[in-house]
């Protein structure tokens, strides 16, 4: 029991081992607001170019900061911006693709 007795002195808000992940951390929030943008955009048909393209970036993104995060808070935050992502890219996709009506 004794690990409930010491404070969390971690180094950041994501990091729980007591280092600095300053990578890592910039990772999560890029992925993160990607995946809000590609979200959020995705709801209108005439925004498909900025959702098809942020959700293609944020899942670029939260797949390499998948692979290098160290701590379980680092993975929280870019699964829930992975899956953001994904969904803002795929209806992008569905409603006119990474270069439609450009051609």
């Amino acid at each position: 029991m004794a690990q409930a007795l010491r404070p969390n002195t971690a180094g950041s808000l994501l990091a729980t081992d007591g280092r600095p992940h300053p990578l890592q951390d910039a990772l999560t929030a890029v992925t993160l607001v990607l995946g809000a943008v590609a979200f959020i955009t995705a709801m209108f048909h005439s925004l498909h170019l900025l959702s098809s393209w942020a959700g293609l970036v944020g899942i670029g993104t939260g797949a390499y900061g998948l692979w290098i995060s160290e701590t379980t808070r680092e993975r929280f935050g870019l699964i829930l911006g992975l899956g953001a992502s994904g969904i803002g890219f795929f209806l992008g996709m569905a409603h006119g693709g990474l270069f439609g009506g450009l051609w």
